[in-house]
């Protein structure tokens, strides 16, 4: 008599992890995300890794996560991962501010984003 099973979010053949409230722009975060779409894990590991952006080590964990997935809960082959999709989204914003000159007030922004990572498998062809 209990409730059906939920219906999995993504396809046989793939896992996927997310990450909230980092924060930085999901401008700069897209940057980042962009730079590992549609490769193979273990080069995308390698490009987070050398990466001069700060977010991109969040980034690295994050993608990291979603392969950890794929191997313990769906079984899937590390070897034969790509990364799918990565896409960015805006969470909330903290409004700061300072005074400035006659009495006025600089208005200070500091966004949070979110970030989803997809990776699937895909049969080498041999």
């Amino acid at each position: 008599m209990g409730k059906d099973k939920n219906p999995r979010r993504v396809a046989d053949n793939e896992a996927m992890a997310k990450l909230r409230m980092l924060r930085t722009s999901p401008q700069k975060l897209n940057l980042v995300a962009g730079l590992i779409r549609g490769k193979k894990v273990d080069k995308a590991l390698i490009d987070l890794t050398f990466s001069n952006k700060r977010i991109a080590a969040d980034v690295k964990k994050c993608l990291q996560s979603a392969i950890a997935n794929a191997e313990n809960n769906h079984n899937l082959d590390v070897d034969e991962l790509i990364v799918a999709e990565a896409w960015v989204g805006k969470n909330l914003t903290m409004k700061r501010g300072r005074p400035r000159a006659r009495g006025r007030f600089g208005k200070i922004i500091k966004p949070f984003s979110e970030l989803t990572i997809k990776v699937r498998q895909i049969e080498e062809a041999s």
